[in-house]
Parts: C-alpha cells; sequence; structure tokens
C-alpha cells in the first residue's frame, strides 16, 4: 500500500495541530468501497524503555475472518507523546507495515479513534486520508464525548455525543461485557462503519482483526525486550 499524499513527520506540536485541522476536511463520512473481500486490523505497541515501536497489520479474507496475510514493521518513535496528537507519532511506522502488504485491505481498523476526537482527526482519519483507503475507528475507550449506556445485549448502541454533534457510536458486542467506541475514518459512514465492526466479532469484545493485531505487537514487543534484556547480561 502506498501514501497518496505526500507528507513530512518532523513537526512541531502546533504544526501537527494546524495539519489536523486542514486535513480533516479532507475526511469522507460517506461510504465510498466496492465489496468488502479483505479486511484488515492494525495496532501498535511500543517499549518505553528504548521507544521502539512495533507495529502489527493482519488481513483477514471477509466476511469468514480467515487470516491471509500479518506484516510487521520496527522503528525508533520521533514525535513526542501529545495528547490529540498521537497519530503523528504511530502513523509513520504503521504505514511502514502497511507498505509490506500483498493483499490490499478493502477496509482497515485502526486499534484507536477516527472521528471520535477532539479535533475530529483520529488516527483512523489519519491513515485512511494518507493512504485514500476506507478506515474505521475501534476503540476500547472514550477518548472525547458523552454517552449513555447502550443496552446489556450484545448489538445494543448508543449515539456518542461531542458538543451536539454524533461522533460515533458505542457498541455492545457481547452481553453483560463493556462497549467498544466505533467512528468514522474515512471513505465509511458510520452505519457502514458500525456494521463492518459487528461482523468482525467472533465471539469476543473487541473485533478480530484488531484483538489479535493486538496480541502480535504486545509479542512482538515482549521478544524483543527479552532479546535486549539477554544482550544487557551477556556484556556483563
Amino acid at each position: 500500500m502506498k501514501t497518496i499524499i505526500r507528507t513530512r513527520w518532523n513537526l512541531t506540536p502546533r504544526e501537527a495541530v494546524r495539519r489536523q485541522r486542514a486535513w480533516r476536511e479532507k475526511v469522507e463520512s460517506h461510504d465510498r468501497f466496492g465489496r468488502l473481500r479483505y479486511v484488515a486490523g492494525a495496532d501498535l505497541a511500543f517499549d518505553p524503555q528504548t521507544n521502539m515501536a512495533f507495529a502489527g497489520v493482519l488481513v483477514y479474507r471477509f466476511p469468514e475472518l480467515i487470516e491471509v496475510e500479518r506484516q510487521m514493521a520496527k522503528r525508533k518513535l520521533r514525535f513526542p507523546y501529545v495528547p490529540g496528537l498521537l497519530s503523528f507519532r504511530e502513523c509513520p511506522v504503521l504505514l511502514a507495515a502497511l507498505a509490506k502488504l500483498r493483499a490490499v485491505p478493502d477496509v482497515i481498523l485502526v486499534d484507536g479513534h477516527g472521528r471520535a476526537h477532539p479535533r475530529r482527526f483520529g488516527i483512523a482519519c489519519h491513515l485512511g486520508v494518507v493512504l485514500d483507503v476506507p478506515t474505521v475507528g475501534c476503540a476500547k475507550s472514550i477518548l472525547v464525548g458523552e454517552a449513555a449506556e447502550p443496552g446489556v445485549h450484545a448489538g445494543s448502541r448508543a449515539p456518542l455525543m461531542d458538543h451536539g454533534e454524533k461522533v460515533g457510536v458505542v457498541l455492545r458486542t457481547r452481553d453483560n461485557v463493556n462497549p467498544i467506541y466505533v467512528s468514522v475514518g474515512h471513505r465509511v459512514s458510520l452505519n457502514s462503519a458500525v456494521r463492518i465492526v459487528r461482523r468482525c466479532i467472533d465471539g469476543f469484545r473487541i473485533p478480530k482483526p484488531t484483538r489479535e493485531a493486538d496480541h502480535w505487537v504486545r509479542n512482538l514487543r515482549r521478544a524483543f525486550q527479552e532479546q535486549d534484556a539477554k544482550s544487557v547480561f551477556s556484556d556483563r
């Protein structure tokens, strides 16, 4: 996968905020995709001691949810940790993993927010706009907004509202289990985003593509930390 918009990442936080405000106008909150044959999940983990980040992307045949490919990338995080600007920190390594894919996904589920963001431009929007591909934000917790608790049964939902604007949906994926937070990334309407996420639920709270991506990058980080610890002891 190749980026459609050329960009640089050595920005100051102030420049990054300006870019978010400009690029949020490029986000398409309506459906612009064809038949869904492949769906991907993308996530990232990092080692706080070394600032090394591990991005993982897993591609599944849809709707069977059979894995067809996985790719990873490892890079140092360069952008500082600034709430609301995490996409500038994480996108470069995620894009490096996505660039390796041979099976191009028709939609990417991102472990993070899309429009449910203070400036309506979370990481799902950022990746979607830069790649010009359909993306969906699928987060485990609220970043902005308020919502009523959805019903206790799987499939129940409630609107996620921020300053009078509907920025996402609170979705119960299992009976009596904490909900998740779905928002538009790019080229997918909110209704379609919820429908796609629900079809990626396989009995767990988190949809399979992002759940498995999360597990994989955690394992990659753990292996790196163990190897790093061994090298430290071997040097003594």
